[in-house]
């Protein structure tokens, strides 16, 4: 591993300054790191689940590259990074930082990912996903805010407690490169680097998201999730509608049937119990704080069509229902051409990609099987049918109880940098690291956030990084990593 190049060491203090903390780490994204995420962002480092070709495409080692070299010049203490690759698996960014003035023995994993999404249609006009614009404080195009930030941030409030002689404990940043297809690569590499990583006392992940841009968010939960490509057969090839319609079942209706054994079309709601858990009393407290802080933006947030309302408008129950409570979604289609090509043909075959959202408690591996046989036994005419999960499914998390000194730390923290109180919600979606690091590390404590607000619009159109809620979060992980070497 390289070293990086050390400054002279300032005195000795035991409390980060805020106003000092502000202006270095304001100066630092304003200098080095927006200009380092537009190059970032022109890199179309597709996650290997979109790309296939990712290898040979050389775009994701462009991005390890990139940030690589931005980290390698910050003047860190005692830096050291290495890029670890291993037979056909996407590489991982791996830095260590020994203890800083601290003689705690502990470690401090700070965790991101480098890979992206696919394009997705739908960019206004004058914005693309590699096409890096700034317009006041966001920052668009993809990657920026899911996860690209995340190296430049956790490097960045390690700098600034140095930059003070504020003691910290070790810290590991883990940057992966596969985190959009399920982190499939991750379990390889903690047990790779488990002697380097050691055993976290702290884990901070930057991949999550703010309810607003007003005050520091902590993600409590995280939904798990089953994908699955349903494949719907009738016919071996096309035949004329006229002829065939009222005879043969259209592929299409039967798929809309087997859904139905999932989904009651009226209201969402999932319908097997073995899809539900019970949600914790404290998760519901969380929820209905963190629906008073929101308030209508609960739902305000998403770009409704005209007259579109939101499925409820209990804004506590909209909560819990993307947070807690599994919920189904169609996120790709084939067999179907496109409207100017739609002649009048009975299709042969509908298939769907759906996108099964469990709540965090619950075990995807059996949700999975239960899934797979709901959709399959006993199709309507008989008609052939199979879901292909292709392993597809992960387990939900749900933090353990946050340590005094964690709950203070954040509450401060908050309060210093945003002038408000933090909240506690649970996010939708999935990070697949959290899961695993929980099961493995079963004694640490989680500091999970990050800054996909609202509409910055992860994975879809017009994603942006909100940089001066970028900056402010910076400050905050710079605090609780002061605040638990402090300890």
């Amino acid at each position: 591993m390289a070293k990086s190049k050390t400054t002279k060491r300032p005195a000795t203090t035991t409390a980060l300054d805020p106003k000092q903390a502000r202006a270095f780490v304001d100066g630092v994204w304003d200098s080095t790191i927006v200009p380092t995420l537009v190059e970032y962002i022109k890199i179309p480092n597709k996650s290997p689940g979109f790309d296939a070709q990712w290898r040979a495409n050389g775009h994701m080692d462009r991005a390890v590259e990139l940030i690589e070299g931005w980290c390698r010049k910050r003047p860190i203490e005692g830096l050291q990074i290495k890029v670890v690759r291993q037979g056909e698996r996407t590489p991982v960014i791996f830095m260590e930082i020994p203890a800083f003035r601290c003689e705690s023995k502990e470690t401090v994993v700070l965790y991101g990912h480098l890979d992206k999404q696919p394009e997705m249609v739908g960019w206004n006009e004058g914005l693309g996903p590699w096409t890096p614009v700034q317009r006041g404080d966001k920052l668009y195009g993809r990657g920026g805010a899911d996860d690209g930030y995340s190296a430049f941030a956790s490097l960045t409030s390690i700098e600034a407690l140095q930059k003070q002689g504020v003691p910290h404990a070790r810290c590991v940043v883990l940057i992966e490169a596969c985190e959009e297809s399920g982190s499939t690569d991750l379990p390889f590499y903690v047990d790779h680097l488990k002697k380097e990583i050691g055993s976290p006392s702290l884990i901070v992940c930057l991949d999550s998201g703010c309810g607003n841009y007003d005050q520091m968010w902590l993600t409590t939960s995280l939904r798990g999730l089953v994908i699955g490509v349903l494949s719907v057969e009738v016919l071996n090839e096309g035949v004329h509608s006229g002829d065939a319609s009222g005879v043969v079942a259209s592929s299409f209706r039967v798929a809309r049937s087997l859904l139905s054994r999932v989904e009651d079309e009226a209201t969402g709601e999932i319908l097997p119990k073995d899809f539900h858990d019970k949600i914790p009393k404290e998760r519901r407290q969380q929820a209905k704080a963190a629906a008073k802080v929101l308030g209508k933006d609960v739902y305000a947030k998403f770009p409704f069509v005209k007259g579109m309302q939101p499925v409820l408008k209990n804004t506590q129950e909209l909560v819990l229902n993307r947070t807690w409570r599994p919920a189904l979604a169609i996120t790709g289609a084939e067999g179907i051409p496109a409207v100017k090509d739609g002649g009048n043909v009975m299709r042969p075959r509908t298939v769907l990609k759906l996108s099964l959202r469990l709540p965090p408690t619950l075990s995807a591996d059996k949700a999975q099987a239960k899934f797979k046989k709901l959709l399959e036994k006993n199709p309507p005419y008989g008609a052939k049918v199979q879901l292909d999960t292709k392993d597809h499914a992960g387990s939900g998390w749900n933090a353990p109880k946050l340590d005094s000194w964690l709950e203070q730390s954040v509450a401060g923290a908050s309060k210093t940098y945003y002038g408000k109180p933090a909240v506690y919600m649970g996010e939708g979606g999935s990070i697949p690291f959290m899961g695993m690091l929980g099961e493995k590390f079963p004694k640490a404590q989680f500091l999970i956030t990050g800054v996909l607000g609202p509409g910055s619009n992860a994975h879809g159109p017009n994603e942006f990084l909100h940089i001066s809620y970028a900056k402010r979060l910076t400050c905050c992980v710079a605090q609780v990593i002061a605040d638990h070497g402090g300890r």
